[in-house]
């Protein structure tokens, strides 16, 4: 962690930038490694000021319960069988969808084109990355939102679906403030009677098949590193039992992974060029332990870049996918938020994109074989609920392979 409240170098600067920033700091010495895992940071700034977030607005309960690392795959009754063995094309295919849980016209119009391809595809896997109910999150784990938002949308996408909050999910008295951390465990409680929404705790993984993975899912919760108020519960503030345990769990669970590909799948982006910016710098703050992030990029920093292969996530409405640089230690960032809304149609910072949209609706399939890692990238015209290809990737050595290879 960061005990002694300093400030990582910016999170938006170029990667030119980036490695620069660390030679200089370096004073003469060695230059800054190109692969395997992000170094510490250098060129630390004293913290300016105070939090800007100040202190939240309602007083949240106290003392919850500390949250397991669940690995479980058990849920409702009757839920959807993960799948065991490839498709019929000898991938395992996994539709992901961002800040979906609208209930308009566009969540329903974006679902329909994806179920199509999801047939075509054969999908086995769905994957939902955060703001699953707005603007608030459910009132209870029988909301009636979580039918209107969730699964009347979703119908005949019939798959466990892979679940994580995001700031909506998690509202304070203000809507989107993820200031009550609490409030996501409504949603791990719905998932008992749900055969589609795979929720077993706050942050859990899911190896794909079980017995022999080939890809393994760490979906985790950056809520609470990155709520727009200060966190008033202990257990919940950034270097609280909470996030203590999960940095702990999530290291440990790479580190002990047999799988061939690891996607890390969460709500808030390590590295993104939509209008909400990069963590450690989130909608142009910098300063204090919540709203900018900047513990989150800390984290995505030392226990995630050079060894994930994606991190997979939402927050932006937008569509990116990001390349793998010397910064992020060969982890490639995709951002796919634009399952129900849009943004403003431009980039708003310069990280390297394979592609990227900033207009359109859209979903993706992340498609996962023995030999390579497929993103495919759709958009989807509301009006005719038709998706297009719009973009496809390609990756065939591992990060911890490719890391290797450079030691």
């Amino acid at each position: 962690m960061c005990e002694d409240e300093l400030i990582p170098p910016q999170a938006d600067m170029t990667e030119s930038q980036w490695l620069r920033t660390g030679s200089d700091a370096a004073a003469g010495g060695p230059p800054m490694r190109t692969t395997g895992r992000v170094p510490q940071f250098v060129n630390r700034r004293t913290l300016l000021g105070g939090a800007v977030a100040g202190a939240a607005l309602a007083v949240l309960p106290t003392g919850a319960q500390s949250s397991a690392s669940a690995r479980s795959r058990t849920g409702a009754a009757g839920a959807f069988p993960f799948p065991e063995h490839p498709n019929g094309n000898g991938e395992f295919a996994v539709l992901v969808t961002g800040d979906a849980g609208t209930g308009d016209e566009a969540q329903y119009a974006v679902a329909a084109a994806a179920r199509d391809v999801c047939r075509a595809e054969g999908v086995g896997l769905a994957v939902g990355l955060g703001d699953n109910i707005y603007e608030n999150g459910p009132e209870s784990d029988h909301d009636t939102e979580f039918q209107d938002k969730f699964e009347k949308p979703n119908n005949g996408i019939d798959v466990p679906w892979l679940m994580v909050l995001g700031n909506h999910d998690c509202s304070g008295l203000i809507p989107g403030s993820g200031g009550d951390p609490s409030r996501g465990d409504r949603e791990v409680a719905y998932a008992a009677t749900s055969r589609r929404w795979h929720m077993p705790d706050r942050y859990y993984s899911v190896p794909l098949p079980a017995g022999d993975p080939l890809v393994e899912f760490f979906a985790i919760d950056t809520i609470p590193w990155s709520s727009y108020v200060a966190q008033l519960d202990p257990h919940y503030w950034w270097n609280g039992p909470y996030m203590r345990e999960q940095r702990q769990w999530l290291d440990d669970a790479l580190s002990a992974s047999r799988a061939r590909w690891k996607v890390v799948i969460s709500h808030h982006p390590y590295l993104n060029n939509g209008k909400h910016g990069s963590a450690g710098s989130y909608d142009g703050f910098e300063i204090g332990n919540y709203t900018s992030g900047i513990h989150l990029k800390e984290m995505y920093e030392e226990v995630v870049c050079g060894r994930a292969d994606l991190i997979l996530s939402g927050h932006d409405h937008t569509l990116q996918v990001l390349e793998p640089t010397a910064r992020t230690g060969g982890t490639r960032q995709v951002v796919c938020g634009a399952s129900a809304k849009t943004e403003d149609g431009k980039a708003h910072f310069g990280h390297p994109a394979a592609w990227q949209n900033f207009a359109d609706h859209g979903f993706m399939v992340l498609k996962v074989s023995g030999a390579r890692l497929t993103i495919d990238a759709y958009t989807v015209d509301v009006a005719t609920r038709k998706a297009t290809l719009a973009h496809r990737t390609r990756t065939t050595a591992p990060v911890a392979a490719r890391a290797r290879v450079h030691a």
